[in-house]
């Protein structure tokens, strides 16, 4: 593989609660197979040494030391839901030497600076905080970090507006339940979709699994995976029911992208 390639981490595939799901009795909580114990959703990308985080999951300090994370770039944010946010503070280690930008939309970056107001405040010294320069991103503007471009891709989950993001060959979408038709517009020529996918049974603001795939035959991606996986879908049953060219994405998968 070439340096120009784009590497992808899954530092979690899961959804809102994990898996396994505290007190659940079921089987894919239950299970002895690795690829069904799913932290909460988020990836990093990366590209000629430079690297960046998307969504900061309330187990990212773990997920960071898994996948040995010593140094990031830029955070971008997805949406303000404490499956993908509130493990900010664990950014704290990564930013001891300098700040790194953070990127959202406008009511995310509102929504961070409303619950962790505290990172912008002259408080007491001692303990550290994370130290971000927050940036709202409008729906039209594309953000460079070093050789990684990313672009909004605006979407629903279920009312909410929120913003999946397009790197390079690569799309990020985790908590869908509508692809407006001018993003269609932002999906086309991908090497590779990473797509939410929250079970079988339909959801009021996630895809399902069949309408998750009714839209990679219409985006058409080289190859994509789901993420955001309930523990009402095993690995195994995802494996069995999607096409080649599709799989499901477990935590610590690395895959390479032609840059």
């Amino acid at each position: 593989m070439s340096a120009l390639d784009y590497t992808i981490r899954f530092l979690g595939t899961g959804t809102s609660i994990g898996i396994p799901v505290p007190g659940c009795p079921c089987s894919v909580c239950h299970s002895k197979d690795w690829r069904n114990h799913r932290s909460r959703s988020s990836i990093i990308i990366e590209k000629e040494g430079y690297r960046a985080l998307i969504d900061t999951t309330p187990e990212f300090r773990f997920q960071a030391l898994r996948s040995k994370i010593n140094s990031l770039d830029a955070v971008f944010w997805t949406h303000a839901h404490a499956d993908h946010l509130h493990g900010i503070d664990d950014l704290r280690g990564l930013t001891w030497n300098r700040p790194i930008p953070g990127y959202a939309n406008p009511s995310t970056t509102q929504e961070i600076h409303r619950r962790f107001d505290y990172l912008w405040k002259n408080t007491q010294r001692g303990g550290g905080k994370a130290r971000i320069n927050l940036h709202e991103v409008n729906k039209d503007q594309s953000i460079h970090v070093g050789p990684l471009e990313f672009t909004p891709l605006p979407v629903l989950h279920g009312q909410l507006p929120i913003y999946g993001w397009r790197c390079g060959p690569i799309a990020y979408i985790t908590d869908v339940s509508q692809i407006p038709t001018e993003t269609y517009e932002r999906l086309e020529n991908l090497e590779l979709l990473i797509l939410g996918a929250l079970r079988f049974k339909e959801h009021p603001t996630h895809f399902s699994v069949h309408r998750a795939l009714e839209e990679v035959k219409k985006i058409r991606p080289k190859r994509a995976y789901f993420t955001h996986i309930s523990h009402e879908a095993s690995h195994r049953e995802l494996r069995r029911r999607t096409p080649a060219h599709v799989n499901p994405a477990r935590d610590g998968l690395r895959l390479r992208v032609k840059g």
